[in-house]
């Protein structure tokens, strides 16, 4: 129990810096594709559903509230990021360097690219946070786990459904795009539901260490109510 609550705790303040650094994370390292079977994969599938379990654990835990200000704490957080490796990108290099390329294709991105993830990214997991804290009100706080499956299955299918339709319509003929989301969400879905047993645990041993657990009965669910 933390003996000033208008400071943030240290659970809640490791979450968000995690949440933060994986988000930006998953950004740089997207670039590498990598075989999984029959499949291409992003590398940023070993990072990236970890942003939803913390999402699912601080919207459990403290609420809808503050699971809203840690998204856009992310949002920003990873503006940032590409703001300064576009920034870098656009210095001269040293005459001795000869990495500029390599920086380019590595740390540049895409507007088209760029704009589809942002936007995913936001429907995503405001929809994996207003689905769970629904969830735990209609539920009276019960199946934990159940809600946690219902709101990532439906937090990662708008993430890839997005991201693919704004990257590829025009590009990639319609049942090719369609049949490409449950291949880019299934293996973060599959990810986070093996995982979620130990989101249930962190997220009950968080209620105990906290004395807290809120039920957003009157909350409102807009994205954009940040100082709320």
């Amino acid at each position: 129990m933390r003996s000033n609550p208008a400071i943030p705790s240290f659970p809640l303040t490791l979450l968000v810096g995690l949440f933060v650094a994986g988000l930006v994370i998953s950004n740089i390292i997207a670039v590498k594709l990598f075989a999984f079977g029959p499949l291409t994969l992003p590398a940023a599938v070993i990072v990236f559903p970890v942003t939803y379990i913390i999402g699912d654990v601080v919207t459990e835990v403290y609420g809808y509230r503050v699971a809203r200000r840690m998204i856009w704490t992310g949002f920003a957080g990873n503006l940032l990021a590409v703001l300064a490796a576009a920034a870098g990108g656009l210095l001269p290099p040293a005459p001795f360097w000869k990495g500029q390329a390599a920086y380019q294709e590595i740390l540049g991105f895409a507007p088209r690219l760029l704009l589809a993830s942002f936007t995913a990214y936001l429907v995503g997991e405001f929809a994996n946070a207003a689905v769970l804290a629904r969830m735990k009100v209609r539920t009276r706080g019960r199946w934990m786990l159940p809600r946690f499956w219902v709101s990532t299955v439906v937090g990662e299918t708008l993430d890839s459904a997005v991201f693919l339709t704004m990257a590829f319509l025009g590009v990639v003929p319609p049942g090719a795009l369609l049949a490409m989301i449950p291949t880019h969400s299934g293996a973060k879905i599959l990810y986070e539901l093996l995982a979620s047993p130990l989101s249930a645990a962190l997220a009950q041993a968080l209620k105990r260490w906290e004395g807290v657990d809120v039920f957003d009965v009157d909350t409102s669910l807009n994205p954009f109510l940040v100082m709320e």
